[in-house]
């Protein structure tokens, strides 16, 4: 499983990288470097990994790299915050990095516009490489932003559905729901009151629940967020509304927003191991990848059944994808030494070995094609299910903009605003929502 600190950057992805990216990102434009990459040089990678499987990890990627490109050595500096990437990528000078990994997605929209990355689409031309045809769809999207694509997928993360297998055979429940409707009807079978709380929960639909966001649940709707010109969508297209109607009535149907809440306030964390999908408390829960390993730590005493997440029954036929987010890697444009930086990137995001090797190490899914069927990858038969979605040309993500992921925290809002009763016209609450997204667009610019 991939650490904590992982996944706190990426739950902080909206709040942090934002609102660094706008006050720190104004990299300068691409130095031209004329570097000879067949020359003996050292070059500077900084990531955020921090867990010691996953420093573990990094070394051997590296040194794998090293093996192949003797001459180019590389200096490597783990467990480094986006603030201070940032603040680099802006001064750029010889402690700077040459090449950066990080965990937030929704910065790659500011990183593209402000310049703070090169383009690598003419490295990928002149490489001969295909990236429509070299990483799965979601993944392609995230690691651009109108045209350019300033950074690439390093590993990816993949959100499906887990489930007490336990207690759907007590409740007679044949096997993991594939529609909306399956899943409400499961939900409320699988729920088991005690008193004015619950004995077991079949699901918690809370935006406040682990994982369960407005962006994570609408992913399985297929939303457009914004049209061709770059307006939001979220008041137009009819999947935001229907995402947010069925969550809402879920909430209602099992027990309210408030009982839930209160129910939700008594139970585990997300990172420890009174998680309350390990100890049984919550029977279905919407989650990633690294869920798995946690939850088998935890040894439950049920067993773990993993699906990906029910689709609307509009689009049962669409059964399979799920929501794609993952780790983006880029070249600094204040490098010196961008040929020898292309190297590293087009070997640890392209190389099917490497990638295999390192999503082995670390836990997270694979993040080209190949290797999300390579025969070297080892997992629980169950991980399969999240390579799956991440290889389904259904899967989505939430595309780039230019001041990172505030889209996506207005919508949340709103989603908080909506299952909590404060909110009662949705309609009208969306489009409130959809003028706010466009003016902090326009006061990004």
């Amino acid at each position: 499983m991939p650490g904590i600190s992982r996944k706190v950057a990426t739950a902080l992805a909206v709040t942090a990288s934002t609102a660094l990216l706008a006050t720190a990102c104004t990299g300068q434009a691409s130095s031209g470097a004329s570097d000879d990459p067949s020359k003996d040089t050292t070059i500077t990678f900084w990531h955020a990994w921090s867990a010691p499987n996953e420093v573990t990890g990094v070394k051997a990627l590296i040194a794998g790299f090293e093996k192949v490109h003797p001459n180019i050595h590389v200096d490597v500096v783990g467990n480094m915050t986006d603030d201070k990437m940032n603040q680099a990528l802006r001064a750029g000078g010889s402690k700077a990095p040459d090449v950066i990994s990080s965990f937030t997605t929704n910065g790659v929209g500011k990183f593209c516009s402000s310049g703070a990355l090169v383009d690598l689409n003419p490295l990928f031309k002149k490489a001969g490489i295909d990236p429509a045809t070299t990483f799965p769809k979601a993944m392609s999207e995230y690691t651009q932003y109108e045209g350019d694509r300033c950074a690439v997928p390093l590993l990816g993360d993949a959100y499906g559905l887990y489930y007490n297998k336990t207690a759907f055979q007590k409740a007679g429940i044949a096997g993991p729901p594939k529609t909306w409707s399956e899943f409400e009807a499961d939900a409320k079978k699988l729920t088991v009151p005690q008193g004015d709380t619950y004995k077991q929960l079949g699901f918690m639909p809370d935006y406040h629940g682990w994982e369960t966001t407005t962006e994570h649940y609408m992913g399985q709707f297929g939303p457009t967020y914004f049209d061709t010109s770059g307006k939001s969508t979220v008041a137009t297209d009819p999947a935001v509304a229907d995402a947010m109607t069925l969550q809402k009535k879920l909430v209602d149907d099992l027990g309210g927003f408030q009982k839930l809440e209160k129910f939700r306030s008594g139970l585990g964390d997300e990172w420890g191991p009174k998680h309350p999908f390990q100890t049984g408390q919550v029977a279905m829960q919407l989650d990633g990848e690294w869920r798995l390993g946690m939850a088998l730590d935890a040894k439950p005493d049920f067993e773990i059944g993993v699906a990906p997440l029910p689709v609307p029954d509009d689009k049962a036929d669409q059964y399979g994808k799920g929501y794609i987010t993952g780790t983006i890697a880029g070249i600094a444009a204040t490098s010196k030494k961008q040929n020898a930086a292309w190297e590293l990137v087009k070997y640890i995001t392209t190389d099917t070995d490497a990638v295999v090797g390192f999503s082995n190490a670390i836990h997270n899914v694979p993040s080209t094609l190949e290797a999300l069927k390579s025969p070297k990858l080892k997992y629980d038969p169950r991980f399969k299910t999240f390579l799956d979605i991440a290889a389904n040309p259904h899967s989505t993500t939430s595309p780039a903009s230019i001041n990172g992921g505030v889209y996506l925290t207005t919508i949340q809002q709103l989603g908080y605003d909506y299952e909590s009763g404060k909110v009662t016209d949705l309609k009208a609450g969306l489009k409130k929502a959809a003028a706010q997204i466009d003016t902090d667009i326009a006061q990004a610019k």
